[in-house]
């Protein structure tokens, strides 16, 4: 049985219906591609977890499929900024608690804007990080979107 995450168990606490999928980790492919393969699923249903940092707004989150790349012009657009950046690798563990490679969009130290790639809305099921390396959360987009109170976007 996998060992819960802070990310689980909030889902746990919320009474959403979720599956905790692990999989082998490659400290030099931390990439989704990498994760996709582990898993035997889809590219374009694992998703990655980018935080960026906005000009006006701050920090935000956008939750893309793991084939794509974030288009940084419509980030900023669609969160109410002029100009934004991925944030560092180094200022994620203090900002969000979460490392490269395991971080998940439930259960940030703080409560950021989340922007969900229309492209969830296509699937039953979707991964995203559980929130340590190894270790996906299978969930519905649906449910997803209403626990993070996300956005949806063609990001």
């Amino acid at each position: 049985m996998a060992q819960k995450t802070n990310a689980a168990r909030l889902l746990d606490a919320a009474g959403i219906n979720y599956s905790l999928v692990e999989y082998q980790v490659d400290e030099d492919h931390l990439e989704a591609s990498h994760v996709a393969e582990q898993l035997g699923e889809d590219l374009d249903c694992v998703f990655k977890t980018l935080v960026l940092r906005g000009d006006k707004t701050g920090p935000f989150v956008c939750v893309i499929p793991g084939s794509l790349e974030v288009d940084l012009k419509l980030a900023a657009r669609i969160s109410g900024n002029k100009n934004c950046e991925m944030l560092h690798v180094k200022e994620l563990l203090p900002l969000t608690g979460y490392i490269r490679g395991g971080c998940s969009p439930i259960g940030m130290k703080k409560v950021f804007p989340t922007f969900l790639h229309e492209s969830a809305l296509l699937h039953d099921f979707i991964y995203i990080s559980a929130g340590v390396r190894g270790m996906q959360i299978r969930i519905n987009p649906e449910d997803l979107i209403k626990f993070t109170e996300s956005s949806i976007y063609p990001i």
